[in-house]
């Protein structure tokens, strides 16, 4: 076998055997490379209707309710959705006349969006000012 296939086998083996060491592991190495998620193409159109939803003063009042809201429930803490990259995620909570979380979507395709969609999914905000209503979150 000539020594280009066998330094090529060689170099595949290594590639695997790192993915199979890491796939296991809850918390992101800090000091690992990790590659930005692709981003998802849907999501501009979430945003600018989240965007669409401003100026508007019954909005921005929703908006620090909601804030508030998110941050005495701790909501971006469940199921440990942090430590799952070192990028940060944007989300599009996309609520109903209730408040009640109908679908999210967020701006990238990974193991920490989908923990933090998993975390979100059918909680109860506040009543919003209107129906649908977006709320947009950055998580770190």
């Amino acid at each position: 076998m000539p020594k280009h296939l066998i330094k090529i086998s060689m170099l595949c083996a290594a590639v695997l055997m790192a993915g199979c060491e890491t796939t296991g592991s809850k918390q992101a190495d800090p000091n690992a490379v990790e590659v930005p998620s692709p981003k998802n193409p849907d999501f501009a159109g979430e945003m600018a209707k989240f965007d669409a939803q401003f100026p508007n003063a019954k909005a921005t009042k929703y908006e620090n309710e909601s804030i508030a809201f998110n941050n005495d429930r701790k909501l971006d803490q469940k199921g440990d959705c942090h430590g799952k990259s070192k990028y940060p995620v944007t989300i599009v909570l996309i609520l109903d006349a209730d408040g009640k979380v109908t679908k999210t979507m967020t701006d990238v395709e990974n193991a920490k969006a989908a923990c933090f969609r998993s975390a979100y999914n059918g909680v109860q905000f506040p009543r919003p000012p209107m129906a649908p209503y977006r709320k947009a979150i950055l998580l770190k």
